[in-house]
């Protein structure tokens, strides 16, 4: 079975960046599009950037120009350099494919608080 495992999440001040990854267990080569998602306390799960395997990007608005999504097929690895944090980016981060078809993993958790 194809699983997810995010990693890199912590705690950080407003304003602080961070850097998360997320590998598969399986090949992402083909899979066109992976995405990051994040889920708050009592707030369902929301979009938050995807890439194609062209390189195309879209993020979700709030985060466009502070969040870099990436990804290194090589490495079966997905990542999100997110800069500029702000308090309501808190929450557990997860990737999947688009669409989800993947189990979702643990996610990671990102805090900003001072």
């Amino acid at each position: 079975q194809v699983h997810l495992v995010e990693s890199g999440g912590g705690l950080v001040q407003p304003g602080g960046s961070l850097s998360i990854s997320c590998v598969c267990s399986r090949s992402i080569v083909n899979i066109n599009s992976m995405a990051w998602y994040r889920q708050a306390p009592g707030k369902e799960r929301e979009f938050v950037a995807s890439i194609s395997n062209g390189g195309s990007t879209i993020y979700k608005t709030s985060v466009k120009g502070r969040f870099t999504i990436s990804r290194l097929n090589a490495k079966n690895t997905v990542y999100l350099q997110m800069n500029s944090l702000k308090p309501e980016d808190t929450a557990v981060y997860y990737c999947n494919a688009i669409p989800n078809y993947i189990s979702w993993g643990q996610g990671t958790q990102v805090t900003v608080s001072s």
